[in-house]
């Protein structure tokens, strides 16, 4: 058996050394690079910051770990498991395997070194003009919408309706739904918690015994939700057409992204006139409600609740016997309970739970203000007078509800897309609002997922931005040149302009998602820019023409270029083909990706030798480098 000559061993050793020697500038380069990218994220504020920085800290950490490892592991395994290029058969030295191929490809790159004069002015102005031709019509929106199979729906019958028939009007409505999608699970809670009911009514908010509100599983195979909420709507007016329906959001991240408004949208109308600000709000109301892509546009207040007005004649109570406070006590536990006035808990001994001991009137006896009249109050001799007796009693309307905002009384008006994202409709809500000023004293904003949204975007943008400017410094401090570094970001137009077409193509918005994947895309183009950059301004070191040496960086670095790009390419094609809510990352990442490659390979060639410096010269400080 032969043993391993160790001279060839050696000479192994050497190319590994050679080779890590002559990548890690480029390596370190684009680690860093990358890095800066994800780095204005840890200056990012609100929902940016939680929902980007733990991406850059994945990212982040697996680029220095992959640094890591091609630095030490890597160069290891090469000497442990590749043999010496002299032992093979053909060990001719002046043609080899990697030559030949780079001579089969020059042709690739000739004609655009050949053009370049009229070939880069109309790369970057052709692609800046297509940017800002292409994102106006972009959608905008926090995150994509993805159809989970969930409904979760609100219904407000007229006020005064009795909890009875508010029931009845949800079980039909559920029986409509399951007509036209197979319902899995549903659950629903019609009127308010009943007052021995121990959890609080924010866990489950209804606003009185006209409202329900039903949540709804459906099964594989049903019909698109959005298609399905049209249908829908259609049939529960034609049925129901004195009753509100309000789709809401039945995600988890589309309900904490509204920041507590029921709805994507919401006007909230404020001032120190409530009549005032009601009577605003109604005319928005009726304008917003002609905008052909809102749906179940209502408020979000009861603003006509019936009530009853009971007034006590304080002489003829007193001539009975009749306190005040025994009328009232006795009012409240006729129409509601005395959970809310005296608050009275009994511990049990022997288990150590706590009771809530409570006075109300079995709802059943109240039917009507006959019954009201007929409510027996109790009089200092003990004896029982009605309360007809000692009051008048009649019906009247108040605000069900009171919403403030900064102890300022708040009308609200609600409302759900349809057929737009949500950034195209928040345009046209705020139109509908500059085009008509609130009175003195009113204040209206516009809540809901918006603010997070313009939130969101300024954020990124803002990183984005913050991320180019620091590639850029990291650029000029490495090549120690302005043109080099201008050069190298000569390909971010094709990434940003690769990320656009693709969004456009698909028919997806511009979020939270697809904005990461643009990061990710610029991150890798500048990468592979760097990659060719340094290998070109080396060759010209070496007494290349700058063409010569673009040439030569092209097919030399032809194959890891195409490599790292389709390795990330095709890790993301699945993702993408996924539907999911992490489906735009991967859409902007292969857009971006694809045509930044491309322009890397036959544009930025023709770039450097364009712009670059006709005598190259060393990055090095250091005195005696020459």
């Amino acid at each position: 058996m032969s043993r391993p000559d160790p001279k060839a061993k050696n000479r192994l050793r050497r190319i590994v050394l050679d080779a890590s020697e002559e990548t890690i500038g480029p390596r370190s380069l684009s680690m860093l690079c990358i890095l800066a990218v994800f780095v204005p994220s840890f200056f990012m504020t609100g929902a940016a910051k939680a929902l980007f920085l733990p991406l850059s800290l994945a990212v982040g950490f697996a680029m220095i770990a992959s640094y890591l490892l091609s630095s030490t592991l890597v160069p290891i395994l090469s000497i442990w498991w590749h043999r010496d290029p002299r032992s093979s058969r053909n060990p001719s030295p002046a043609v080899s395997e990697g030559q030949r191929s780079r001579s089969a490809v020059s042709w690739l790159f000739l004609p655009s070194l050949a053009t370049r004069h009229l070939l880069v002015p109309v790369y970057l102005a052709g692609s800046l003009f297509a940017i800002s031709l292409i994102v106006p019509f972009l959608g905008t929106e926090i995150f994509p919408q993805i159809d989970a199979g969930q409904l979760q729906l609100r219904l407000r019958a007229p006020t005064a309706t009795r909890l009875e028939t508010t029931e009845q009007i949800a079980q039909r409505v559920l029986t409509i739904i399951g007509e036209e999608a197979p319902i899995a699970t549903s659950m629903g809670l019609v009127g308010v918690h009943a007052p021995n009911y121990p959890v609080n009514l924010i866990h489950q908010w209804n606003s009185g015994p006209e409202e329900a509100t039903l949540q709804i599983q459906l099964k594989e195979g049903s019909p698109p939700i959005a298609a399905l909420r049209e249908k829908l709507r259609a049939r529960f007016v034609a049925e129901f057409p004195n009753v509100l329906f309000s789709f809401e959001p039945a995600d988890i991240v589309s309900r904490v992204m509204a920041l507590g408004s029921p709805t994507p949208i919401e006007v909230a109308v404020s001032g120190k006139d409530f009549a005032v600000s009601r009577a605003h709000a109604e005319m928005l109301r009726l304008k917003l409600n002609e905008l052909k892509d809102l749906r179940d546009v209502q408020f979000s207040q009861t603003l006509d609740y019936p009530s009853v007005d009971v007034n006590i004649d304080r002489e003829r109570a007193g001539l009975l016997g009749v306190k005040m406070s025994d009328a009232t006590r006795s009012l409240v536990a006729a129409t509601a309970s005395s959970r809310f006035t005296v608050p009275n808990y009994y511990a049990d001994p022997k288990t150590g739970q706590s009771m809530s001991l409570q006075v109300q009137v079995p709802q059943s006896l109240m039917k009507g203000l006959e019954d009201l009249r007929n409510l027996p109050i109790s009089a200092a001799d003990g004896a029982a007078v009605p309360l007809r007796n000692i009051a008048k009693i009649s019906e009247g309307n108040v605000i069900g509800q009171y919403d403030r905002y900064n102890m300022s009384r708040t009308v609200s008006i609600i409302a759900n897309l349809h057929d737009q994202p949500l950034g195209s409709i928040a345009k046209q809500v705020e139109k509908v609002i500059a085009d008509h000023p609130a009175p003195v004293g009113v204040n209206v904003a516009l809540r809901g997922q918006v603010p997070p949204m313009k939130e969101l975007q300024s954020g990124l943008q803002t990183g984005l931005l913050i991320a180019i400017v620091t590639i850029f410094l990291l650029l000029v401090a490495n090549f120690q040149s302005l043109r080099l570094a201008l050069i190298v970001l000569t390909t971010l137009p094709a990434a940003l302009l690769g990320v656009v077409l693709a969004l456009k193509l698909t028919g997806t918005t511009v979020n939270i998602q697809s904005f990461m994947g643009a990061i990710m895309a610029v991150g890798v183009a500048v990468a592979n820019a760097i990659l060719l950059v340094t290998f070109a301004h080396r060759a010209q070191l070496s007494g290349m023409t700058k063409r010569d040496a673009a040439l030569d960086s092209a097919t030399t670095r032809l194959r890891p270029i195409l490599m790292t790009s389709l390795a990330m390419i095709a890790g993301m094609i699945p993702m993408a083909l996924a539907k999911s809510q992490t489906s735009p990352l991967a859409i902007a990442t292969i857009g971006g990706l694809a045509l930044a490659t491309v322009a890397t390979l036959l544009v930025l060639p023709a770039v450097y030798a364009l712009l670059a410096s006709k005598t190259a010269k060393v990055a090095s400080l250091e005195p005696t480098d020459d």
